[in-house]
């Protein structure tokens, strides 16, 4: 790189050259006036002259890099519930569609299971139980009192009534599990919603044979009820990506189906295994989705500003070539410069990128560099150039 073609300051680099030789056969005035060399750095007496020469840029950075990752929309676990049959039945009646919004509580189906009659039955059978234990326990406790019953009937009637008063609590909490009640043997099932959201899936019709080992076989979920105004979305970062992905990060998520609108999107969780298959690793985030654009299982993909992979910069003029060396002068105060070898990777329109060396927003010298340069070899001793 030729440096007199791309700095103008060759002028500059002559008046250092006469600069110094008459400051070494000047008098005790000149003396007063002469710059020195401090630490490796050139220092300039306050409102020397030369100092109107100078002209610092900020060193910069490039713009942040663009990562892109792929993915899908998918409910928000947290929000979402999926129901299976806890017994046996036929379905016969079904009242609610996909799509319809649902409270919490609200019967969604209604089953005939016998073995919900079952339980309906042994919950009815524990409340005659218990009722004929509280009632055997009272009669005992008047006839032990008047000295007509032993002690040890007493003992057994209470332990028959505390039997009798846990069996009841059993079969009745589990029937009350399901929301059903004691009071008849109908063996009617109501399958009601867990939670307030939308019936995002309906996976059974009127007159369908349900069996309990549905979710064991893989099958669908009778019903899938969730909260769509929040989601998850579900990437896949490359290895290579990760040191620039952290919880907490906001990334923009950007689908086909709306093409001029991004969705914020903050990442969660980040997993700590690789997928063989893909070399991926899998990313989750969460979106609010209030208006309920984005939709269940749709692909979108998440962009984010790597600020990590982005370049410190400086001038091309900037840089002064010695030894085979780049340097640059920082101006540390005003009339203090030092010079600072840089590592440049790469140089393009004028603008060089610094792998190390220098710090961003540090001052560095474009115009009259050379000058200093030529000055700190002649301050410095002959330093090689």
């Amino acid at each position: 790189m030729s440096m007199i073609r791309r700095f103008p300051g060759t002028l500059l680099a002559l008046a250092a050259a006469a600069f110094v030789s008459a400051c070494n056969d000047g008098d005790a005035k000149s003396d007063v006036a002469r710059p020195r060399l401090e630490d490796g750095r050139i220092v300039f007496p306050q409102g020397s002259a030369q100092l109107a020469s100078f002209a610092t840029e900020p060193v910069g950075e490039s713009a942040p890099q663009l990562l892109r990752l792929t993915g899908r929309v998918v409910w928000d676990e947290n929000r979402t519930v999926r129901l299976f049959p806890a017994f046996a039945g036929r379905v016969i009646h079904i009242l609610v569609r996909a799509g319809d919004r649902v409270k919490r509580g609200e019967t969604l189906a209604v089953l005939a299971s016998p073995d919900f009659g079952q339980a309906q039955a042994d919950a009815r059978r524990a409340q005659s139980d218990f009722a004929l234990a509280e009632k055997n326990l009272g009669r005992l406790r008047e006839l032990h009192a008047a000295g007509v019953s032993s002690r040890k009937e007493l003992i057994t009637a209470e332990a028959d009534y505390a039997r009798a008063e846990a069996e009841l609590a059993r079969a009745s909490g589990k029937i009350k599990l399901y929301g059903g009640g004691s009071e008849s043997v109908d063996q009617n099932l109501a399958l009601a919603s867990p939670i307030d959201g939308v019936v995002v899936e309906r996976n059974i019709n009127p007159g369908q044979e349900l069996r309990t080992d549905l979710q064991l076989s893989n099958s669908p979920a009778m019903f899938v009820i969730t909260d769509p105004s929040r989601l998850w979305v579900q990437l896949d970062a490359a290895e290579s990506q990760l040191a620039s992905l952290k919880r907490g990060q906001t990334v923009t998520l950007r689908s086909s189906a709306w093409p001029e609108e991004g969705f914020a999107a903050t990442i969660e969780t980040i997993s700590d295994f690789i997928d063989p298959a893909s070399r991926t690793v899998k990313v989750r985030g969460s979106v609010v989705n209030r208006d309920r654009k984005l939709k269940g299982e749709m692909f979108v993909t998440a962009e984010l500003q790597d600020k990590s992979r982005a370049d410190l910069q400086v001038p091309e003029k900037a840089l002064v070539l010695a030894g085979g060396n780049y340097y640059v002068f920082v101006e540390e105060t005003p009339g203090r410069y030092a010079r600072v070898e840089v590592k440049v990777d790469a140089v393009r329109e004028g603008v060089a990128s610094v792998a190390s060396g220098v710090d961003l927003g540090q001052k560095v010298v474009i115009e009259g560099n050379l000058f200093l340069h030529r000055l700190y070899r002649q301050l410095s001793g002959g330093a090689p150039a």
